[in-house]
C-alpha cells in the first residue's frame, strides 16, 4: 500500500509538471539502472545550462517535459560517474534509458564549499587537501555515532571513550592531527557550529579544552562531510588551526528512509537500539525541505579489572585482612567503568525556498537532548568507613556505596540566510546563525561527609552553558574567466555561563565524588568580535592557480589579530599529476571557558583559616599573586605541501606534508602547591599568606610544533568473479609533535622549581593520540550484495600518568582492528546491513618502558613494577586502559545491524 501511495504521489507530481510546462512539445523519459541492472532512486536529471530537472522515482524512472530543440542532459548520482548525453526533441516523446557505473573518481569531482571563500572548485582543482566522505562511507562503519564513524574513516581524526566518565561522558574529546578539540573548526553547511559548554578538566586527552558536540548530529541527516586538512584562520577566523570540518546536510528530497539500528558487545552488554527517520519534500524548481528525527539508547558496558588487595591496604591504610575479605566478595571492588548508559533524541531540518531563479532563502536548525548515567569509583567500606546510615537499607550490613553521575545536555543550532546572484554576476550570501549548549548535572546515591547524618543523598552540582550568535556577509564575483574576487565580514557574540549547585553539593567537602559549583564561582561572561576578509583567486593558466586570503579580527576582550594565507596548485601530465601547497598564519582566541572557568573550593581549616584549592580563573586574585599573565591568542604558522597522482581513472593517490608551529599554546596548568624546600620558600610564603593549598589555572604555557604526512589512495572497479572490488588506503604518520621551547613558567613558579606543564600534562597534550594510524579497506559489490572489510592500525601512544615513577612512561602498543560488514538489498525498498566491529576482539595493551637507567632498575624490581601498575590503574580498577585513557575502545567485539526502509 505504501509503495502504491508513493507511486500515486509521483504520478500527481508528474501531472503537475506537465501542466506547468504545457507548452512543451515532448517528454524525455526513461529508466536509470546501475551495472547490475538495479534501478537507481534519486538520480538527478538536469538540463545543462538551465534550472530545469527532475529525479528518478522508486523504480528508477524519470520524466521531463522539453520544448523542441537539442539539449545536453546530465545524469548525476553520488558514487557514480556523471553521464552527459545530447538529446534532440522533435514532436514526440524520447525514451532514454541510462546505465550508470560506480566511479573511482566521482567523489573527487564533488564541488566542495570548504577551503576558499571564492568560486567553489572540485577536489581535483582545489589547492588544499580535502577529504570527502559520503553518507554511505559513514554508514558502512556500523558505528552508532557520527564521531565514532569518523574515527574509522579519517586517519588524522581521533576520539575514544574516556575511562573516567562523569561530565566527560557527555562528549568524548576528539581532535585532528593530535592538536586538541579546540583547534578544529566545525561548520554546518558552511556556518560556524557552537562550542560545547564543557571544558575537559580530567587527566585525559583534550584536557583544558572544549569542542563542538559533533556526536549530536544525526548521521542520517548528512549528505557528505568535507574535512579540510590545513589551517584556515584567514578564511574562517579563530579555531581553524588544525583544520575545518564542514558537515553538508541533505537537501533536495530524493526518498524517505526509516532505519532501525541495534547492536551489542561480544560480552553481552552495552546493548544499543536506535530508530531514525529521514524524509522531506520538493516544491517548485529548487524548493525543498529535508528533515531527520533520531532516537537512540545505549546500555552500560562495564570493563573493570581485578583489584589488588595489598595496593588497597597501602592506599587506604586499612588492615589487609579486611581488604581481602571484601575483595573475595567483590573482586573488582564494585567498580563500574567503560561505556556509560546514555540516550539521545536528535532533530534536524534543512530547507531552501527559491524567490526566483537567482535568489534563495535557506535555513537549517537542529536540537539535541542527551542524557548519560555513569558511576564514580565505588566507595569501599575501608575507603569510606560509614555512610551515616543514609545509603544502606536498615538491617543490612554496610558494604560501601557507589555514587552515580547523571548529565543532561541540550544543544541547538539554527541558521537562516539568503543567497542571490545579481545580473552583473555578484554572488551575495547573508546569514544569521545562533547556537547553544547547556549541561546540568545530578549526583545521586552519595553524601556530603561534612554534613554527617544531615546530608542529602541527591545533589544538583550545577552546570555550564555556552551560547553564540553569528552574522555573516559573503560576497564574491568572477571578475574574468581567470580572476575571482571575494570579501566578507562576520560579527560574533558569545556568552559562557557557570551555574551554581545547591548549597549541600559544595559546602564543606561537597558531594562525595563530584563537589558542586560554589556560588562564588558562578556567573556569566560575554564578549563580541568583528572580522573581515578579502580573497583573490587567479588561474594564471588552466593548470596553474594562485589564491590569497587576508583577515582582520577585533575582539572586545583582547584586541585584534591579523592573519593571511597563500595557496597554489599546478597540474601537469594531462592532469595526471598535481602539485599543491600553502603557507598561512592563524590564531585561536582563548575561549570564554578558559578565561572564566573557576572551580576553586574555599573551606575553613581549623588553625589555618580559609584555604583555597582547585581551579582559579585567569583573572582571579590568586592567579595575579602567582604572577600569571592574562591569556592572549595562540598564533600559528602552517605549511602544507602535497602531490596528487592519478595515472588512470581507477587509481588516485595523494600525499601531503604538513607543518604547524604553534606559539603561546593555552594549557590548563599542573597543580601548583607549597614545595617545602629552600628553592620554593618565596612561593610557599605567597601561598601560605593567602590560604592557597593547591591551584591550577589556564596559561599560555608552551610553544609546540606538529608535522606529519597524510596519504590517501584508492583503486576502484577491479573485476573479481561476477562482482567488482574496490580498495582504499589512508594513513596519517606523525613526524613531530613536541614542545619547541622551554615551558613558559611565571617567574615566581620557575624560581620555586615548579612548572605549569609537568610531564603528565605534556604527554596528554602531545603523545596521548596514535603516532600513526592507517586504514586499509576493501569492498566487493555483486548485484544486491556488498561486502566490506576494513583494517585500522592504531599506532603507539605514550602517557606519563600521575603516580608513575618519573623515570618511566606508559606506552600503548600498536594494534590492528578489523571490521567486517555486509549490505543486502532485500527488495527495492528494504535494505539490511550487518557489521561486526573488531571481529578479532583486539583490546588495548600497554607496557611500562624506561626513560633511563634508573627506570631500567625499576623495571627489574617486581615489587616496584607492581607499585607503579597499581598507581596508574587505581590498584587494577582500570587495568586495560589505565586512569588516563587509551588509543582505541576497550569494549572489544561489537555486533550491529540496521534495517532501512525506503519510501
Amino acid at each position: 500500500m505504501l509503495k502504491q501511495n508513493l507511486k500515486f504521489a509521483v504520478g500527481v507530481v508528474c501531472l503537475l509538471l506537465s501542466a506547468l510546462y504545457a507548452h512543451a512539445q515532448g517528454t524525455l523519459k526513461g529508466t536509470i539502472r546501475n551495472n547490475s541492472g538495479e534501478p537507481l532512486i534519486g538520480v538527478a536529471v538536469a538540463v545543462v545550462g538551465t534550472t530545469q530537472g527532475t529525479v528518478t522515482d522508486l523504480n528508477g524512472d524519470y520524466s521531463l517535459g522539453l520544448n523542441q530543440g537539442t539539449f545536453q542532459i546530465a545524469y548525476s548520482y553520488l558514487g557514480f560517474a556523471t553521464i552527459t548525453v545530447v538529446v534532440s526533441m522533435n514532436s514526440g516523446d524520447v525514451v532514454k534509458d541510462i546505465t550508470m557505473a560506480s566511479s573511482a573518481t566521482q567523489l573527487d569531482e564533488v564541488v566542495v564549499s570548504t577551503g576558499s571563500r571564492n568560486t567553489q572548485r572540485t577536489t581535483t582543482d582545489t589547492p588544499l587537501p580535502i577529504d570527502i566522505l559520503s553518507a554511505s562511507d559513514l554508514r558502512a562503519t556500523g558505528q552508532f555515532t557520527f564521531d565514532k564513524a569518523l574515527q574509522y574513516r579519517v586517519p588524522s581524526f581521533n576520539t575514544v571513550n574516556t575511562p573516567v566518565n562523569d561530565a566527560t561522558s557527555l562528549l568524548d574529546p576528539y581532535e585532528i592531527r593530535n592538536m586538541g578539540p579546540s583547534r578544529t573548526l566545525i561548520l554546518i553547511n558552511g556556518k560556524r557550529k557552537n562550542s560545547s559548554a564543557l571544558c575537559y578538566i580530567q587527566t585525559s586527552p583534550g584536557r583544558g579544552e572544549s569542542g563542538a558536540d559533533i556526536s549530536a548530529i544525526p548521521a542520517d541527516a548528512i549528505k557528505r562531510v568535507e574535512i579540510l586538512r590545513d589551517g584556515a584562520s584567514a578564511q574562517y577566523g579563530s579555531d581553524a588551526i588544525a583544520g575545518v570540518m564542514n558537515i553538508i546536510l541533505k537537501d533536495r528530497y530524493e526518498y524517505g528512509t526509516a532505519t532501525l539500528t541495534t547492536g551489542i558487545t561480544g560480552e553481552g552488554d552495552g546493548g544499543m537500539v536506535g530508530i531514525s527517520i529521514n524524509n522531506g519534500a520538493n516544491f517548485g524548481k529548487k524548493g525543498y525541505i529535508n528533515y531527520t528525527m533520531a532516537l537512540q539508547r545505549q546500555a552500560l558496558a562495564n570493563r573493570p579489572g581485578l583489584v589488588d588487595a595489598q595496593g588497597e591496604a597501602n592506599d587506604f591504610g586499612a588492615p589487609l585482612a579486611q581488604v581481602q575479605s571484601f575483595l573475595r566478595q567483590f573482586p573488582d571492588a564494585g567498580n563500574v567503568n567503560g561505556q556509560p548508559e546514555n540516550a539521545a533524541a536528535k532533530f534536524l531540518v534543512n530547507g531552501g525556498i527559491p524567490i526566483d531563479d537567482k535568489t534563495e532563502i535557506y535555513y537549517n536548525a537542529a536540537y539535541v537532548y542527551k542524557k548519560v548515567n555513569s558511576f564514580a569509583n565505588y566507595r569501599t567500606p575501608y575507603w569510606r568507613t560509614t555512610d551515616d546510615g543514609l545509603l544502606t537499607p536498615r538491617g543490612q550490613p554496610y558494604i560501601g556505596y557507589v555514587p552515580t553521575f547523571e548529565g543532561d545536555l541540550n544543544d541547538y543550532n539554527a541558521t537562516i540566510g539568503f543567497r542571490s546572484t545579481s545580473a552583473s554576476g555578484w554572488n551575495t550570501d547573508v546569514s544569521f546563525t545562533t547556537g547553544g549548549n547547556s549541561q546540568l548535572y545530578t549526583v545521586a546515591n552519595s553524601r556530603n561527609r561534612s554534613l554527617g547524618k544531615n546530608s542529602p543523598i541527591l545533589f544538583r552540582p550545577g552546570g555550564y552553558g555556552f551560547f553564540h550568535n553569528v552574522g555573516n556577509v559573503d560576497i564574491s564575483k568572477s571578475l574574468t574567466d581567470r580572476l575571482n574576487f571575494a570579501f566578507g565580514a562576520e560579527f560574533r557574540a558569545e556568552k559562557f555561563e557557570i551555574t551554581a549547585g545547591d548549597t549541600a553539593s559544595y559546602s564543606g567537602s561537597g558531594a562525595d565524588s563530584f563537589p558542586g559549583i560554589g556560588a562564588p564561582n558562578a556567573g556569566e561572561s560575554t564578549r563580541y568580535n568583528f572580522g573581515g576578509y578579502v580573497d583573490l583567486g587567479f588561474d594564471i593558466t588552466e593548470n596553474f592557480l594562485l589564491n590569497g586570503t587576508a583577515r582582520l579580527e577585533q575582539y572586545s576582550d583582547f584586541g585584534e589579530a591579523f592573519v593571511w594565507k597563500l595557496s597554489s596548485r599546478y597540474k601537469m601530465a594531462d592532469n595526471k599529476v598535481t602539485l599543491r601547497g600553502s603557507i598561512s598564519t592563524g590564531f585561536r582566541a582563548p575561549s570564554l571557558h578558559q578565561i572564566n572557568l573557576q572551580l576553586a573550593q574555599a573551606s575553613f581549616v581549623p588553625g589555618q583559616g580559609i584555604q583555597t584549592k582547585g581551579i582559579v580563573n585567569n583573572r582571579s586574585s590568586q592567579a595575579r599573586l602567582l604572577g600569571v599573565p592574562q591569556l592572549k591568542p595562540e598564533k600559528s604558522t602552517n605549511i602544507t605541501l602535497g602531490l596528487g597522482f592519478q595515472p588512470t581513472k581507477k587509481l588516485n593517490i595523494t600525499l601531503d606534508y604538513y607543518n604547524i608551529s604553534l606559539k603561546d599554546r593555552i594549557v590548563l596548568s599542573s597543580e601548583i602547591m607549597a614545595g617545602g624546600t629552600t628553592a620554593s620558600r618565596e612561593l610557599d610564603a605567597v601561598l601560605n599568606a593567602n590560604g592557597i593549598v593547591a591551584v591550577s589555572f589556564f596559561i599560555n604555557g608552551m610553544n609546540t610544533r606538529t608535522s606529519g604526512l597524510d596519504l590517501v589512495a584508492n583503486y576502484r572497479g577491479m573485476p573479481l568473479g561476477k562482482g567488482t572490488l574496490n580498495f582504499n588506503l589512508a594513513g596519517n604518520y606523525q613526524l613531530q609533535n613536541e614542545r619547541t621551547d622551554p615551558i613558559l613558567n611565571p617567574e615566581l613558579i620557575a624560581r620555586a622549581g615548579q612548572t605549569v606543564v609537568d610531564q603528565i600534562q605534556e604527554a596528554l597534550l602531545l603523545s596521548s593520540r596514535p603516532k600513526f594510524k592507517y586504514i586499509l579497506g576493501a569492498d566487493w559489490v555483486l548485484k544486491k550484495l556488498s561486502l566490506n572489510l576494513n583494517n585500522t592500525v592504531f599506532g603507539p601512544t605514550t602517557f606519563r600518568q600521575n603516580g608513575l615513577n618519573s623515570n618511566l612512561k606508559t606506552v600503548f602498543k600498536t594494534k590492528l582492528v578489523t571490521d567486517l560488514g555486509a549490505n543486502i538489498a532485500l527488495s527495492k525498498t528494504l535494505n539490511l546491513g550487518i557489521n561486526i566491529q573488531n571481529i578479532l576482539n583486539v583490546l588495548p595493551e600497554w607496557e611500562l618502558k624506561a626513560l633511563n637507567s634508573a627506570g631500567e632498575a625499576v623495571l627489574r624490581d617486581p615489587a616496584q613494577v607492581k607499585n607503579n601498575v597499581n598507581a596508574i590503574t587505581f590498584n587494577g580498577r582500570y587495568s586495560m586502559v589505565t586512569y588516563d585513557g587509551s588509543h582505541f575502545s576497550q569494549l572489544g567485539r561489537i555486533f550491529s545491524a540496521n534495517l532501512a526502509l525506503k519510501f
